[in-house]
């Protein structure tokens, strides 16, 4: 056997190295794509979080309306 022909154990590492090349590639752009959607879910947050503090003011504003004299007693007991 002559050392120009790769031998069947050389072949297996070849493929094998070959197919982890493949799965780091797919890895790598799946920690991209991840990275891409916790920035979504970031600015998704952050509107939320306003939403949610102009629902909570009208909500508020709506309720002070509709029970005025509530209201005022609350100021005269504190």
């Amino acid at each position: 056997m002559s050392q120009s022909q790769p031998t069947n154990a050389t072949q297996a590492k070849e493929r094998h190295y070959a197919h982890l090349a493949n799965s780091l590639t797919r890895l790598s752009q799946a920690v991209g794509q991840t990275a891409d959607l916790f920035g979504q879910m970031q600015r998704d947050l952050d509107s939320m979080r306003t939403l949610a503090g102009i629902h909570a003011s009208q909500f508020m504003t709506v309720a002070q309306e509709l029970n005025p004299d509530q209201g005022e007693e609350e100021e005269e007991d504190h």
